[in-house]
């Protein structure tokens, strides 16, 4: 083992500092613009990739998320005007103007389910073709009304009875099985999404799972290959993804985020939401103190006077904040479990995003999920603004990894080539195939 895995397999230094670890050499260098579209704040990310892997921010803008709501637009003007206002900031620091974006997908209540198709090769040389065949079959397998695939991932193949094959162009056999992971969403949702989009006069170049881009900014080499999970605690809405054997397996989302716990906050104390998220912000904690019941802590109440202010122990902030994080770990470790993937998963989870950074987030998730946990930053991007590069921006640095090619397989296939029209083009590649 070299030093690089040794400190990789390390456990987390004080301070939960990311492991130190390389990015797989890129297949596109760039220049991309990425956009993370969440409930409480819009990113955009111009960036490429340098030779060794490491990302380059070139432009970088983001707003206060409006016109969105659990991940999905409820607003198409106010969206439109956050967007513009994220992507025009990061094309004035970039110089350049921005024609299309890959787009984070966390709207239309996202499924995932796993395929195995076999394709009959009869005893010839496995092709391009066949690969993209089977990720078709896949694909029409998992299609059903209302809903649009958005990934449809090979996650490994075999060759007649010889298995665990990663690409099996030139091999021989009769039958070639592939395994794929699929992932789609509702129809209307991505439409909605691309409306949006092309009023702010942007097409969408490519739609990433948001969970999967998570996994892609937070996990190093060895839990993407040993089995780890990955819980993104964003504004509206909780997602999870699964990796192993360097393949992502599977994801999930919950309806819930830290919109809730600041919610829950304004609510049972009476303030204004503003108030709300600056106290849980500030104060908020998820562990219990014996100094907690005598801090006091001042809040404005909803329609007093400006000099009106209570006072309320911490201990009050903490007993409205722990049930809720409680509640988001209890359902991640019930979808965790439903998947099946309870071993794959292994005994490490990564958690990230903004609602993480609550003080006894990272132990109180230890306690209920029964695994390791650690605090996920997302890889260092070279040129980013530091209060960019920490967990609430892990989707977006995501994004830019995916742009250049990390966490895809066989860069070179098309997997949206569609089959030759006409008899003589459809005779034309049959003989291709053939020969």
């Amino acid at each position: 083992m070299n030093d690089m895995s040794r400190r990789a397999a390390l456990p987390p230094q004080k301070g939960d500092a990311r492991p130190d670890t390389a990015r797989p050499r890129p297949a596109r260098s760039g220049p991309f613009g990425v956009l993370d579209i969440g409930s409480t704040k819009i990113a955009c990310l111009i960036g490429r990739a340098e030779s060794d892997g490491r990302l380059r921010a070139l432009g970088f803008g983001w707003q206060k998320g409006r016109g969105i709501k659990s991940g999905g637009i409820v607003d198409l003007d106010e969206a439109e005007r956050a967007i513009r206002a994220a992507v025009g900031a990061a094309e004035d620091q970039a110089d350049m103007r921005l024609k299309s974006v890959i787009v984070n997908l966390s709207c239309g209540q996202p499924e995932s389910r796993l395929f195995n198709v076999q394709w009959p090769i009869d005893g010839r040389a496995v092709a391009g073709d066949d690969i993209r065949r089977v990720v078709r079959e896949a694909r029409s397998r998992a299609a059903s009304e209302g809903r649009g695939t958005i990934h449809a991932l090979p996650l490994n193949f075999a060759t007649d009875e010889t298995g665990g094959v990663a690409d099996p162009r030139g091999l021989y056999c009769d039958t070639l099985t592939s395994q794929l992971h699929v992932i789609d969403a509702a129809t209307t949702a991505i439409k909605s999404l691309t409306a949006c989009l092309e009023r702010c006069e942007l097409e969408i170049s490519g739609m990433v799972s948001a969970p999967f881009a998570s996994g892609l900014a937070t996990l190093v080499a060895d839990e993407r290959e040993l089995g780890a999970t990955v819980i993104d605690m964003g504004g509206g809405t909780t997602t999870i993804s699964v990796f192993a054997e360097n393949h992502l397996l599977h994801t999930a989302q919950l309806p819930i985020g830290g919109i809730h716990v600041t919610n829950d906050v304004a609510r049972l104390l009476s303030t204004q939401v503003a108030h709300a998220e600056r106290l849980k912000t500030l104060y908020g904690t998820c562990q219990e103190s014996p100094d907690d019941a005598r801090e006091l802590l001042p809040v404005p109440l909803v329609g007093e006077a400006e000099h009106q202010i209570a006072k309320v122990p911490r201990s009050a902030l903490v007993s409205i904040i722990r049930p809720r994080i409680e509640e988001i770990f209890e359902l991640a470790r019930d979808r965790i479990e439903t998947s099946g993937l309870g071993r794959a998963a292994g005994a490490r989870v990564v958690l990230t995003g903004g609602a993480a950074q609550l003080v006894g987030a990272r132990e109180l998730a230890a306690h209920i999920l029964n695994r390791q946990v650690r605090l996920g930053r997302p890889f260092g991007v070279i040129g980013l603004p530091d209060a960019a590069t920490g967990p609430n921006f892990a989707t977006l640095i995501g994004l830019l990894a995916f742009a250049t090619g990390d966490g895809q397989t066989m860069h070179d296939l098309d997997f949206t080539a569609e089959t030759p029209n006409g008899v003589l083009a459809r005779l034309i590649a049959f003989l291709k195939r053939r020969l």
